[in-house]
């Protein structure tokens, strides 16, 4: 099958295999993935193996975001060809091929009884330049460790996260596809489309779908498709200073099911000192300041409570870094200045482990 990439698409072979991960079934110009790496200098080539590690590695240095939470496919990555199965998940009556579950412009919904009916921009979105919402972030917005869980937002808070993406107000540390995909997408989509979308997140009551597990060693992992997923044979290795979240079943997850569970594991000791330091009388980082007693989010401030550690991670790694402004980021720079690598880990160990 030849891959088509949006002319507006460049980077480094990393993020080409990215791009080949995700799904992005021919919606723009013609240029076929062999093509693309074939353009892109050795320099940067060797610039992206350099720079973003493998993330399976337990020696993290700290002179950059650690690798861990921002994985990338590696440059080489190939999906697996379409054989023509049908795909199943647990209590659903619904079967996609993986082309359909790649295609971004159409949302599997796999438990539709789960939401209410998806606007036509949630469930399709509109070729060429505006994906189907539930695609990266499942049907009833659940989303995974590489984007965010929508459910739970206000609709003015995704509406305003959305113009940021679109204004270059909001970015990442280091490049990352889904983060293109997202301001693609924010710079096509129109008021009334965005508006839809977001009315539809912020109606749907979120969920718990992580369980976070403190230990001293976890599963060897590898890149799979964006995410973390533990490698073939069972290995282990220390867990260092680092989360490693995956999901219960990866094939589930891949086949973009909304009921896909997650185990995150983080160091020994990360909820009680994640719990203490949300806590601290220090009013810049103490979280129930603004995100509410419950973390549950407030007027002002969005819930962070049961979301994705690794999501969260990266936001406040981010704003600490500059690399995400914005109309939060005056109250959130200065609460994340004196946070070390280890103090990021144990607050989104923390709000991950509560109830929604």
């Amino acid at each position: 099958m030849e891959e088509r990439l949006p002319a507006d698409f460049c980077g480094t072979a990393s993020r080409a295999a990215d791009l080949h991960a995700v799904g992005f079934e021919g919606r723009g110009p013609p240029m076929r993935m062999e093509v693309l790496a074939m353009r892109i200098s050795s320099a940067l080539f060797a610039l992206s193996l350099t720079s973003l590690a493998s993330a399976g590695a337990p020696a993290q240095g700290q002179d950059g975001p650690p690798a861990w939470a921002y994985p990338v496919n590696p440059p080489n990555f190939q999906r697996a060809p379409d054989d023509g199965t049908i795909r199943r998940v647990p209590d659903s009556a619904a079967g996609f091929t993986l082309t359909q579950l790649r295609d971004l412009f159409a949302a599997p919904d796999w438990h539709p009884e789960d939401h209410p009916a998806m606007p036509e921009i949630v469930a399709k979105g509109r070729t060429p330049d505006v994906f189907a919402c539930g695609v990266c972030h499942r049907a009833d917005g659940p989303g995974g460790p590489e984007n965010a869980s929508l459910s739970g937002f206000s609709a003015e808070y995704i509406i305003q996260q959305t113009v940021e993406f679109k204004t270059g107000l909001r970015m990442n540390s280091v490049p990352r596809v889904a983060t293109d995909l997202m301001i693609k997408t924010s710079k096509a989509i129109t008021d009334q489309e965005l508006k839809e979308a977001a009315n539809y997140f912020a109606s749907i009551k979120p969920r718990s779908n992580i369980a976070v597990v403190e230990t001293d060693t976890v599963p060897k992992t590898h890149v799979r498709d964006l995410f973390l997923a533990p490698m073939d044979g069972g290995e282990k290795e220390p867990i260092g200073q680092r989360i490693i979240e995956i999901p219960e079943n990866v094939e589930h997850f891949l086949s973009r099911d909304s009921r896909a569970r997650f185990i995150a594991y983080v160091p020994v000791g990360s909820i009680k000192k994640g719990r203490a330091l949300a806590a601290s009388s220090d009013l810049r980082v103490q979280c129930a300041a603004c995100h509410g007693a419950d973390l549950k989010g407030t007027a002002v401030a969005p819930g962070i409570a049961a979301r994705s550690p690794t999501y969260m991670f990266r936001q406040l790694y981010d704003f600490k870094s500059g690399a995400r402004k914005g109309a939060n980021s005056d109250v959130m720079k200065p609460a994340v200045e004196n946070l070390g690598i280890d103090d990021m880990i144990a607050l989104v160990a923390y709000t991950a482990s509560l109830m929604p």
